[in-house]
């Protein structure tokens, strides 16, 4: 009995099929030899070299979903791709096999030209493609043939030039189909659970949280201000934003991670995460912003992070503090940001941060250790997962986001929000609470004004004062009218300067202007 010739959707499926196995056993040799996996090496890629214009457009529209759209995308182009090759196997087995290795090599082009190149980043792309190749051919291009238009019919398929047709009939599909995609589920999650420190997430589970000597005691109370539905002061760290380059977090390996002071010291140091726990430690409230924080966004966050003093590990590695004008800082991932030296020794607490809200680090926060420096925003000083810190120059040496287009230096701004008008914002006739919260990190808050309509400017009732370093909260009794209205506000620092009304977008150096929310009574 003749088998049919393949069908297109079979020959889409099979090549989707095809295209899974390969990444999978990319994912395998990848966590094997210690290498980065095709997709997250092409995503760092796709991140490093996207346009501003459309970075802003993800982190404002997405927020801290980014990431997850960005891969969820590049797998759908992928999938799209895989169903076109199977289609283009089942006529032309020979170009199929060129089309996977065209974008196999603009893997491995990606793979070389990212924030961390690693010849051994080639290996998994070319496994991948390799397997792909051949799955292809096991799945739909030994039925390529058969589909040729010389091919005749008869007991067994024939080319005109005598040589057999090798088929796959629908059952035998079917098999190699299911052993295929069993392939692929079974490379790829052993892959990922051999890439990194398999020991890593076990490390952290065993760990206590660490103790500072210089406490802070309890959070009082009275920083948060007496509104239904207020965003708390301190924020819990599940809710606490997450921004960065990273496509994956990196689960990093406490007991092995080390990182080091270098460049212009005349004591270099290295530093591992024990070494850190048994230094003095600190607690330090600080709210840290993104300067993708569009005005009213929610790319803010305020925490109790425990760490040590950088100024006194800079002092001990004797830093050149005349002639290097920079802390040039790297991740583990690659990221790179620099700030200015002296905001390290100005008396500040900044902090090598090895706790947040009284636990470990999570690993999405930067575990086993990050920077939290306040007043200046996270893209130029915030390094999660820190490796190193190199005492250099601005001149010498730009973070990652520099020559992308943004300032160099990156003070916070003084700015405001509302978070709540009304009970569940939902204002009515008569009595109104409205509340948000201001800042000015490393300066403070003295002042927050309200404005409703054309009617003058309204000083709004302060919470306590949490610190220099946090966001403040503030609150205005609000008698409102029907219909509708505009409400703004404005804050005025404790060096009695006045957020601006100017709007300006977040690029080169952060937003400004008054947050306006339009409401109806």
């Amino acid at each position: 009995m003749t088998s049919a010739p393949i069908s297109a959707r079979r020959a889409a499926l099979g090549g989707l099929l095809a295209s899974a196995c390969g990444l999978g056993v990319g994912e395998f040799v990848a966590g094997m030899i210690g290498a980065g996996a095709p997709v997250r090496r092409v995503g760092d890629r796709v991140i490093d070299g996207a346009p501003q214009w459309l970075k802003t457009f993800a982190i404002d529209r997405f927020g801290t979903n980014d990431k997850a759209v960005l891969l969820g995308t590049i797998v759908v182009i992928l999938a799209i791709g895989a169903l076109l090759v199977g289609q283009l196997a089942a006529r032309r087995f020979v170009a199929a096999a060129v089309a996977v290795g065209v974008v196999s090599a603009i893997g491995i082009a990606f793979a070389l030209s990212g924030r961390l190149p690693e010849n051994l980043d080639i290996w998994p792309i070319v496994t991948a493609g390799a397997t792909t190749i051949g799955a292809l051919w096991l799945l739909v291009g030994r039925n390529a043939e058969h589909n040729h238009p010389a091919a005749t019919q008869g007991p067994i398929d024939t080319l005109p030039t005598g040589r057999a047709v090798s088929m796959v009939d629908r059952r035998q599909f079917a098999t190699m189909g299911a052993a295929t995609a069993g392939v692929a589920v079974l490379a790829t999650t052993i892959g990922r659970r051999l890439q990194g420190d398999p020991e890593a997430v076990a490390v952290r589970a065993t760990l206590t949280t660490p103790k500072a000597t210089e406490t802070l005691g309890a959070v009082n109370p009275k920083t948060t201000v007496d509104v239904v539905g207020m965003t708390p002061w301190q924020t819990p760290t599940s809710n606490f934003y997450r921004i960065d380059t990273a496509l994956v977090v990196p689960r990093i390996n406490a007991e092995k991670w080390k990182m080091t002071i270098k460049g212009r010291v005349k004591n270099p140091l290295t530093l591992t995460y024990n070494d850190l726990l048994n230094r003095p430690l600190v607690e330090h409230d600080c709210t840290l912003m993104c300067v993708s924080n569009e005005i009213g966004g929610e790319l803010i966050g305020n925490a109790r992070w425990t760490g040590v003093r950088l100024a006194d590990v800079l002092r001990e590695a004797e830093i050149d503090t005349i002639a290097a004008d920079q802390l040039f800082v790297t991740s583990t991932d690659g990221f790179t940001a620099g700030f200015p030296t002296k905001i390290a020794m100005d008396g500040r607490e900044a902090l090598i941060a090895v706790a947040m809200n009284g636990e470990p680090l999570p690993f999405k926060h930067g575990f086993p250790a990050r920077l939290v420096i306040p007043g200046i925003y996270g893209y130029v000083s915030a390094v999660k997962w820190l490796s190193s810190i190199e005492v250099t120059t601005f001149e010498e040496k730009q973070g990652y986001w520099v020559p992308r287009g943004w300032s160099a230096l990156g003070p916070i701004k003084t700015g405001s929000r509302i978070d709540v008008i009304g009970l569940n914002n939902q204002p009515v006739e008569g009595k109104n609470a409205i509340a948000g919260v201001a800042w000015d990190q490393h300066t403070g808050i003295a002042k927050v004004e309200v404005q409703i309509d054309d009617a003058p400017w309204r000083e709004a009732t302060l919470a306590v004062d949490g610190g220099i370093d946090t966001w403040r909260q503030w609150k205005l009794e609000w008698n409102a009218e029907r219909g509708s209205h505009i409400i703004r506000v404005r804050a005025t620092n404790a060096k009695g300067q006045t957020q601006t009304e100017e709007r300006a977008d977040v690029a080169p150096d952060g937003a400004t202007g008054w947050h306006t929310v339009n409401v109806n009574v």
